[in-house]
């Protein structure tokens, strides 16, 4: 919300209780009035401090008129010092900060503008992270499911996944008069966050949320009062007292109960099983008090939900100490109790995730909502990143979302929204995204809703055979269930294709019910708009020497073959093909990294391109490509540039994996250029110059016509049109292959390309062999 000029009363008030923080006091006031947003007060409660917080306060005060220093003459709590915050505060909403923590820069900004785009709600959530005194920061647990309420306005007490946020007051801002017409008060004693959090959330009308971090909650190594053990920590159960007796008075708020039942006794579990809160030997006290609030309030037909520990539960129903001190006895050896640990964290996990996923499947589906991934949830690439851009461009109303792994987050480019697979954020959206693309398949537990559609862009024209072709090949089956993969291509509505071959392929192996987008692969647009000093600069980023001609060697993975073994001698190969031929070593993406390409590279021997993010710039800045079955060798052909096979394993591979057409048959269409089945054949064919001469190029125009048919520039546009604007045909219509134009190769390559063949043919004519 921009500022307009002097108010009667500030947006904020900010209020800070302060007890024996000078060591952080200065950090929390600073990162406060160093907020870029300056419509705001600072109401700061010195809670009669016994060390020179008060002087602090003051300096502040005398320093900026925003700061309002109010001292108490007796310690009180920080429930009163809150209360006396409220009672001195003018603004239109309350924020409530502890004194050892800071606000990130921009937080008061976000939360106006929020607040001003949602029309002033009761309530605004917020994210926030952990620091630690170790220097460690860690994002909170619920930073997804915020992000997933976008700018939904909702009932809390309709939407209770907003229930089981962190229950504290700091990482929320309420509206004054929301607060102070209600008669919201703090108690005395500890635990009063949990209480003033479910309480005003039981009220609210209105709220929105904000993903934006707001709070950098500092977890101190010393001096948290919550981790300090004593009598104090039985205030726990006059907090929840209260809270029943706020739901005795809503009779409307019955369906609500067993879930706070559940959140009682589990912080009941949770605090008494801690010597840093309860003395062992207040510990039989504090269970006989729990036993009395289970009985208490335990709803009719209340059974333990199944992510609790359900075996404590019920020992605190029977009152049963023993059995409740044999179940902490058990937990604590160490070996056995960490996996039980484990196991019960996954558990609960996957059901909380199934529970919350089924929730969001009975939501709208989102229309302009659209799901992208890649290589099982990679960092964005190939055909969905060519797609995702095309679609910003031409239906900039829908909102694209990439699915990765935790591990590659930080390789997701800049202003990208992304999702970390399994969070709950995901859920929500694999449960309301109106578009899914991918170039493998979503997650078996994805359920397809109606109205959704799934757009399935494949990742390779089939030379090997796919499908339910995979069962006559146990090498390449293992593990597969055949059920579960036509149940996972059942949910396709669009399958892209680049070329016939693969369309019937596709309809074949996949025997589902999908429509075909007979496009071109998107990925390949890029070789169409890409000039030569574009490609110059490719090179000149993967460090090729000028005039050196490029070859990227790019082999597949082997389903015989148990990691990676090396098919070439790289280091000969190198060695033989001399100076001025440098090799781009790319491995499958299915291999880790080798050290021995990595010692190779580091002797200057090639260069080992495994990592890179672009397969398209590695195809661009290659003057010819050395591959055995991978169907690069079908993109690349789009460039017109040479292409050797090297098949030293043909008849093995056939039977392993089996093949859609014979890639050596030497027949038009079906071999691409120079077939080598040894490394000596192979060298021969770079000496002679056979590589690139006239039989390698008419192979490679019959393999261009054949597998190139729809590629020529426009193929993501096809895919957009049909899928995200709905036009039934191809539009535009593919271009004739005459009427293509591709990248040349680069000057110096072109030169010592050039170089090569003149060479070899002036060797030739005098019956040498060129070395």
């Amino acid at each position: 919300m921009p500022e307009t000029g002097p108010r009667s009363a500030p947006r904020f008030s900010v209020i800070v209780p302060v007890y024996n923080v000078q060591g952080y006091l200065r950090a929390c006031l600073n990162s406060l009035l160093a907020q870029d947003f300056t419509d705001f007060e600072v109401i700061a409660v010195d809670d009669c401090s016994p060390d020179r917080s008060g002087e602090i306060l003051a300096e502040f005060a005398a320093r900026d008129p925003r700061v309002i220093h109010v001292r108490h003459e007796e310690n009180g709590g920080i429930g009163a010092a809150r209360n006396t915050g409220v009672q001195r505060a003018r603004g239109d909403y309350l924020l409530f900060l502890d004194s050892d923590d800071t606000f990130t820069a921009g937080a008061l900004r976000a939360m106006a503008d929020r607040l001003g785009e949602a029309a002033d709600p009761d309530l605004l959530l917020f994210d926030h992270v952990r620091t630690y005194w170790w220097h460690a920061v860690q994002p909170s647990a619920v930073r997804e499911l915020l992000a997933g309420a976008g700018a939904e306005v909702f009932k809390p007490a309709e939407r209770t996944e907003f229930l089981h946020m962190f229950a504290v007051v700091w990482n929320r801002a309420f509206r004054r008069d929301f607060f102070v017409d209600n008669g919201f008060r703090y108690t005395d004693g500890l635990y009063e966050d949990a209480l003033m959090v479910y309480t005003t959330m039981l009220t609210a009308e209105r709220a929105v949320c904000l993903d934006h971090a707001c709070v950098e909650y500092r977890q101190r190594r010393h001096g948290n009062s919550m981790k300090t053990p004593g009598r104090k920590h039985f205030t726990i159960f006059d907090q929840y007292q209260r809270l029943f007796d706020f739901l005795d008075g809503r009779p409307d708020l019955d369906p609500l109960r067993p879930l706070f039942f559940e959140r009682m006794v589990s912080h009941f579990l949770f605090t008494g099983a801690r010597e840093s809160r309860v003395r062992v030997q207040d510990r039989p006290e504090f269970f006989r008090r729990s036993v009395a609030m289970y009985r208490r309030h335990k709803p009719a037909g209340f059974t333990p939900p199944p992510e609790v520990d359900a075996l404590r539960f019920q020992a605190l129903e029977r009152g049963s100490y023993r059995a409740f001190q044999a179940l902490n006895l058990m937990s604590r050896t160490r070996k056995s109790g960490q996996q039980r640990l484990r196991k019960a964290q996954r558990a609960m996990s996957k059901r909380a995730a199934t529970s919350f996923y089924r929730m969001q499947l009975k939501r709208p589906i989102d229309q302009n909502l659209a799901v992208f991934s890649s290589y099982w949830n990679r960092t964005p690439s190939c055909n969905p990143l060519a797609i995702y851009e095309k679609a910003r461009e031409m239906a900039p109303q829908l909102h694209g979302v990439w699915v990765v792994r935790e591990d590659v987050v930080d390789t997701v480019p800049e202003g990208m929204d992304h999702v970390v697979v399994n969070s709950r954020r995901y859920w929500e959206l694999m449960a309301r995204a109106k578009y899914f693309v991918n170039n493998v398949n979503f997650a078996d537990a994805v359920v397809k809703r109606k109205g959704q559609v799934h757009l399935q862009t494949h990742h390779g024209t089939p030379l090997k055979r796919m499908g339910i072709d995979q069962q006559k090949y146990p090498a390449a089956g293992k593990g597969m269930s055949m059920r579960k993969l036509l149940e996972r291509a059942d949910r396709w509505d669009l399958s892209v294709s680049a070329n016939q071959h693969t369309s019937e392929q596709w309809e074949r192996v996949y025997p589902c019910r999908f429509e075909s987008i007979d496009a071109g692969y998107p990925r390949n647009d890029v070789f169409f708009r890409t000039g030569a000093q574009d490609i110059l600069d490719i090179r000149e980023r993967l460090g090729i020497a000028p005039g050196s001609t490029a070859v990227l060697y790019a082999p597949t993975v082997r389903d015989y073959q148990v990691g990676y073994v090396p098919q070439l001698d790289l280091e000969r190969i190198t060695r033989e093909l001399g100076p001025d031929i440098v090799l781009l070593v790319r491995t499958h993406y299915f291999y880790g990294q080798d050290p021995h390409l990595q010692k190779l590279q580091e002797e200057g021997a090639l260069i080992d391109v495994s990592r890179h993010p672009s397969v398209e710039e590695l195809c661009l800045a290659a003057d010819a490509l050395i591959t055995d079955y991978s169907s690069i060798m079908f993109d690349y052909a789009n460039l017109d540039r040479p292409i050797i096979n090297y098949a030293d394993d043909w008849e093995t591979y056939v039977r392993s994996r089996g093949v859609t057409f014979d890639l050596l048959s030497g027949k038009p269409g079906d071999t691409p250029g120079i077939v080598a089945t040894s490394e000596d054949e192979l060298i021969e064919a770079f000496r002679s110059g056979r590589w690139n001469g006239t039989e390698a190029g008419e192979l490679r125009a019959a393999f261009r016509a054949r597998f190139c048919m729809w590629d020529d520039g426009h193929a993501a546009e096809r895919v957009v049109n049909r899928t995200f604007l709905g036009n039934p045909e191809p539009v535009p219509a593919p271009l004739p292959l005459s009427e293509r134009t591709v990248p040349p190769p680069p000057p110096e390559a072109a030169r010592a390309v050039q170089g090569v063949v003149l060479a070899s043919g002036a060797d030739t004519a005098a019956g040498r062999t060129p070395s």
